[in-house]
């Protein structure tokens, strides 16, 4: 299993794909900070309608990391993502919600997910994790929020029973992609918020939370991690990028590294 930058013609790194997923069925891809036409300080490929960067440009930027990847931007779908875990399956009548448009998002969701082919599924980050997850056998594309609290509300288990329930996904079928986001190398936290990991988690609150010279830190990667196979994913059908955007700010965007202003990565899903 392996995270790879796919790079263009000229060598600038595009967008990441996870091996883990099957091409042949569906496409997928963590988008860079490269490509775009966004100015200073949202340089240049920000995804994001919602950070204060003109609409039409993120419009074209959306175009552009669509167009590389083959996907059709008029069912580009996106949510307003507000740190919960709310999920929401999209069919047709939901395709092409927020694609020019914040105002026009599906309201309040953290979590995406279909079994319509040719909808791409769309979430913004900068710092809070990707989790992608793709059901090869009934063919479902899921993406999920994994900010600190969409986290400690285990966003990416309820994605999987949400996916079991409306669509008879088996866990054991399901694959996941754990996208580049802050590690626990860079990510600090107080002791109310490593409070919540370890009464949320308390199987693993020694895994996550960690303590080194008086600083506590937070590690998502492995929470998110520990409740898919919780949920029944099996070890071996999660991919983790092991890609902390603090630590390359210069590749990704990052809130920790760079302050509030500044744009966002995306992760897009979509079933041939």
């Amino acid at each position: 299993m392996a995270f790879e930058l796919h790079k263009d013609e000229n060598g600038t790194e595009q967008y990441g794909i996870f091996s883990i997923f099957p091409q042949g069925l569906v496409v997928h891809a963590v988008s860079t900070r490269f490509g775009g036409v966004s100015k200073t300080p949202y340089d240049s490929m920000n995804l994001a309608m919602h950070v204060g960067d003109d609409e039409a440009v993120v419009v074209e930027n959306r175009r552009r990391f669509l167009g590389w990847l083959g996907l059709d931007f008029v069912r580009l779908t996106t949510p307003e993502q507000v740190h919960d875990d709310n999920i929401v399956c999209v069919g047709e009548a939901e395709a092409g919600r927020g694609r020019f448009s914040y105002a026009d998002s599906i309201p309040a969701t953290d979590a995406l997910m279909t079994d319509v082919p040719g909808i791409p599924l769309m979430l913004c980050f900068a710092d809070c994790t990707p989790i992608l997850l793709f059901d090869p056998v009934r063919r479902v594309a899921a993406i999920a929020h994994g900010g600190w609290k969409g986290t400690v509300r285990s966003i990416a288990a309820k994605t999987v029973r949400a996916m079991a329930e409306a669509f008879g996904t088996r866990p054991e079928d399901c694959l996941a992609g754990i996208g580049p986001s802050i590690g626990a190398c860079c990510y600090e936290v107080g002791d109310d918020v490593a409070g919540k990991f370890r009464e949320a988690f308390p199987q693993f609150a020694d895994e996550i939370v960690s303590e080194h010279n008086g600083v506590i830190h937070l590690d998502l990667w492995k929470t998110n991690r520990l409740q898919l196979e919780e949920a029944g994913l099996l070890p071996n059908h999660i991919d983790t990028a092991g890609v902390c955007t603090a630590c390359h700010a210069r590749t990704f965007f990052s809130y920790r590294a760079e302050g509030p202003t500044t744009g966002r990565i995306a992760a897009v899903m979509a079933i041939k």
